[in-house]
């Protein structure tokens, strides 16, 4: 427990008078796992009475360590201790049972002719209403025929159309000696027919590549939206199409014809303030370099009562035939059936100044002057291309007029 000093000074005895002087004891504090220095003292060892004078002093200078822990006892052979059991886990909540959740059914696409017949609804109610009365039964005479014009100009078919059809009705009745009314509407629904069918001429894109089809017509009459549609149409049939944004007039039509191509996939030609003529200069020199089947241009809103502005469009159709002198190979006028006769008006007034080619009925869905072809095929038999009864981009399809005659009358 204690280092003696390598080399020991006398110690003096102690008596009562002289105090007692410890010296610090110097402890070993060398590592434990360091092996320690050895050292030979050439002093001689102490006597016996020396010892036991310093063993006299250490016992007085004695440090008392920490008493250790009591020691334990274990017996070998007894078996240690079992650890407590673990609580058992508390039983996890029964899930709530899920809620049954029935599937919608998903409805039915509808038919073309469906959605004809649900667009035609408002012109159907006014015809069919107003006819319900002479066709049920009742003897034909003048009066019924009078009736019958009350209700064609209300249609919007317009005079000279309605005078046809009461002559051609005339003529069916006296020459199948038909009798009452309900004969009569048959005899209507196949004059209708007659008339308008010479509206009914598919569009033919294949005579030239590129095709270019120059649209024309009012501001709001749907110029830009039908466009939109053309392009999802021909694309339909496999065709590449490029759009011209020409309508430099109204204000964001070149940013709407740009999403309707985003929509479409189908690259747009445009320039910022660059005049309609020379954007669709531009798209037939670009639809010959890429090989584009169909162009479509878009031209700016005008009044046919604007005449200094219908001639810029007439510029546009002289610009677009310097780019390919065979063009454009189909001149397109857009109409609002809202219009009514009107739109009758804007066809002598576009069809004058631009020789048109071909037309597209809109919004027919929410009209009751559908009669409008009636009139337009009396006055001026431009081909009907395309009707629209909805806002969905597939609501613009060709017109067939047994169909159209069909939905009125059902």
């Amino acid at each position: 427990m204690f280092s003696f000093f390598r080399k020991k000074k006398p110690v003096a005895p102690v008596t009562p008078e002289s105090p007692l002087v410890v010296e610090p004891v110097q402890i070993d504090t060398a590592p434990i796992n360091q092996t320690a220095e050895v050292v030979t003292d050439s002093a001689p060892a102490p006597s016996a009475a020396l010892i036991q004078q310093h063993e006299a002093i250490a016992i007085e200078t004695v440090i008392a360590e920490p008493a250790a822990a009591p020691f334990q006892s274990v017996e070998p052979d007894a078996p240690a201790p079992a650890p407590a059991p673990a609580p058992a886990p508390a039983p996890a909540p029964a899930p709530a049972p899920a809620p049954i959740i029935e599937a919608a059914e998903p409805q039915a696409k509808l038919s073309w002719s469906e959605r004809l017949k649900a667009g035609l609804t408002k012109t159907r109610d006014r015809l069919g209403k107003s006819l319900a009365g002479l066709f049920g039964g009742g003897q034909i005479d003048e009066d019924l025929y009078e009736e019958l014009e009350s209700v064609l100009l209300t249609a919007d078919m317009g005079v000279d159309a309605t005078q046809h059809l009461l002559d051609d009705v005339r003529n069916r009745v006296s020459l199948a000696g038909l009798k009452n009314g309900s004969e009569l509407k048959g005899a209507l629904q196949s004059s209708l027919t007659d008339l308008i069918n010479p509206l009914q001429k598919p569009l033919d894109i294949s005579t030239h590549k590129p095709f270019i089809l120059m649209v024309a017509g009012v501001n709001g009459a749907g110029k830009t939206t039908s466009i939109g549609k053309l392009a999802k149409y021909f694309q339909g049939q496999g065709l590449s199409v490029l759009l011209a944004a020409g309508d430099t007039f109204r204000a964001a039509a070149r940013e709407q014809l740009v999403v309707w191509g985003e929509r479409n996939g189908v690259q747009v030609i445009a320039q910022d303030g660059g005049d309609s003529a020379a954007v669709a200069f531009d798209a037939v020199n670009a639809a010959k370099a890429r090989g584009i089947d169909v162009v479509i241009v878009d031209t700016a809103g005008r009044l046919p009562t604007q005449l200094h502005l219908m001639e810029e469009i007439k510029k546009v159709k002289r610009v677009v035939q310097k780019a390919d002198p065979t063009g454009p190979h189909e001149i397109m006028l857009v109409l609002d059936a809202n219009n009514g006769q009107n739109a009758l008006s804007q066809v002598k007034s576009f069809d004058d100044a631009l020789g048109l080619t071909g037309l597209i009925l809109t919004k027919l869905d929410g009209t009751a002057k559908g009669g409008i072809i009636a009139a337009i095929a009396k006055q001026r038999p431009i081909p009907l291309r395309f009707i629209g009864v909805g806002e969905s981009i597939d609501d613009l399809r060709p017109f067939i007029a047994k169909d159209y005659v069909d939905a009125l009358f059902d």
